[in-house]
């Protein structure tokens, strides 16, 4: 295995988010190493840590967002409980809504349509963005009401900008906004059947 750096630093950086992609589509979250990633790519793992940082790191840059997620979801945490569904949609919304980030994040959302997409968001998205929100604000079995609050996120964006049904496509923010949120804080705070 090839030791440090290869030429071209960033022919080398879209090596390893290649091996990196093939690799979380095969194997999942879980099943990526950052070492695997290093040999798939022919580089030192240091390297490939020197590039970017941890793992969740690497799989959030192997997913090629134009926005970090965690740093858009870190404002839901701010501010009562109470309020988080009002403020997890605006930050979602806001980001969604943008045309300069709305290509990048259509293809993300189609990648999580084909194959290996499905572990990428089980094993990925869900335990290193959208779970933690759940802990951070406090909420009880955090894992199950994240995945509810996902399971909302995730149908609102296939159905209003991947397929563009209609009048949800051409709705105003503020009105998707004002009418999600009341599932969504239901989802975080209200009262969930024994499971």
């Amino acid at each position: 295995m090839a030791r440090g750096r290869r030429p071209g630093a960033s022919d080398t950086r879209a090596a390893v988010l290649a091996a990196a992609r093939t690799s979380f589509a095969e194997h999942g979250f879980r099943g990526t190493t950052i070492r695997a990633v290093a040999a798939a790519a022919g580089v030192d793992p240091a390297l490939v840590h020197h590039f970017f940082g941890t793992k969740d790191d690497l799989f959030l840059a192997a997913m090629a967002l134009p926005v970090d997620p965690r740093e858009v979801i870190a404002r839901v945490v701010e501010g009562p409980v109470e309020d988080a569904a009002d403020r997890f949609l605006a930050a979602f919304l806001g980001v969604w809504e943008d045309p300069a980030l709305q290509p990048a994040l259509l293809a993300v959302a189609r990648r999580m349509l084909e194959p290996g997409g499905d572990r990428l968001l089980a094993e990925g998205f869900l335990p290193v963005v959208v779970q933690p929100v759940g802990a951070r604000l406090g909420l009880d079995r955090p894992e199950h009401r994240m995945t509810l609050v996902a399971s909302q996120m995730i149908g609102l964006i296939l159905l209003r900008y991947v397929l563009r049904v209609e009048p949800l496509a051409s709705l105003p923010a503020d009105v998707v906004r004002a009418t999600c949120a009341p599932t969504l804080q239901r989802y975080l705070t209200g009262e969930l059947p024994d499971a």
